[in-house]
């Protein structure tokens, strides 16, 4: 136990963009091994057992060396043996860079942080399973789209992309979410495990066009995920002290002077109405919808993705 205290420790420590490989790998490898005796599927690339071949099955998984052995013919039964084809979709608009972190650990990560990580993590589990992963970021411009892979050489391609996503944003680039949302549902033409990591804040007031969206990604038979990015802490609770303050939309530019005590309960009201309304949408157009807070929602990432995986494949 203290051993593994000890590590935990020690990866909120590092920071995040030294090395972010390294750093996914060991927060899977903790996340797997908490699993014990899981009832997922389909996680490890590694084979369960042994089973008698039959005849007229394919010969692609029989284990030679044991044949060899034993004189008698086994086929390597995997746990999941179907690739997919996954998309992450990043919104890297200044409002994700909230709240301005000058060193990001694991302990301390703000939205864009969590969500390179949280990719991160997802790319590891996508290439032990051998599946083909591609990238799309966007904000006010369309950043960068990558087709989905598989190649080891893409694999790092996609992570250097991701730590690039470090870079601070400077105020004043908002999100075209539901603008860039369709253009990166007319590219993946296959059908895909989509995971969009966004926070849903946009200076678009049509709340229906991003709902028709969100609906778009679903053409082609696509999973979505959407993972909505979040520091409840103070985009949620409001949980600033009652000293007067300048608030500043790091979007617009916009500021606004008030006691956060005068127009909490207000704000959170309206806060919850959006994300209720939020929830009901994607659970209308059959899209997953995972409410992640920076502060603490790592690992419900993973397992969302080992669920979708089952009823995906």
């Amino acid at each position: 136990m203290s051993n593994t205290m000890n590590i935990r420790e020690e990866l909120q420590q590092v920071q995040l963009f030294s090395n972010l490989e390294l750093l996914a790998r060991q927060v899977v490898e903790g996340f797997i091994s908490g699993l014990h005796k899981s009832p997922f599927h389909g996680f490890s690339s590694e084979f369960a057992e042994h089973k008698i071949y039959n005849q007229g099955e394919s010969t692609r998984h029989i284990d030679w060396k044991l044949f060899a052995k034993t004189d008698k013919l086994y086929s390597r039964k995997y746990e999941e043996e179907t690739n997919l084809r996954c998309h992450l979709i990043i919104d890297n608009s200044s409002s994700m860079h909230y709240p301005p972190v000058k060193q990001q650990t694991i302990a301390n990560l703000n939205k864009i942080g969590f969500s390179v990580l949280a990719a991160a993590c997802l790319m590891q589990l996508f290439k032990r399973q051998r599946d083909a992963v591609g990238l799309s970021v966007f904000s006010d411009t369309y950043e960068l789209y990558t087709p989905e892979r598989g190649s080891e050489r893409h694999y790092h391609k996609l992570m250097a992309h991701l730590e690039e996503l470090s870079e601070p944003r400077l105020p004043g680039q908002g999100t075209k979410t539901y603008t860039y949302l369709h253009h990166i549902a007319e590219k993946i033409h296959r059908r895909s495990m989509i995971f969009l990591f966004t926070d849903m804040l946009q200076v678009e007031t049509d709340r229906e066009a991003l709902f028709d969206a969100l609906r778009h990604l679903k053409y082609n038979k696509h999973e979505v995920i959407l993972f909505h990015v979040v520091d409840k802490d103070k985009e949620v609770a409001f949980n600033f002290d009652n000293a007067p303050r300048r608030f500043t939309d790091i979007e617009t530019g916009e500021t606004l002077d008030l006691f956060a005590e005068n127009i909490r309960e207000a704000y959170t009201e309206k806060v919850e109405a959006f994300f209720a309304a939020l929830k009901m949408k994607c659970a209308q157009y059959k899209i997953k919808y995972v409410e992640a807070d920076t502060a603490k929602d790592l690992q419900k990432i993973m397992l969302s993705y080992l669920v979708e995986r089952q009823m995906f494949a």
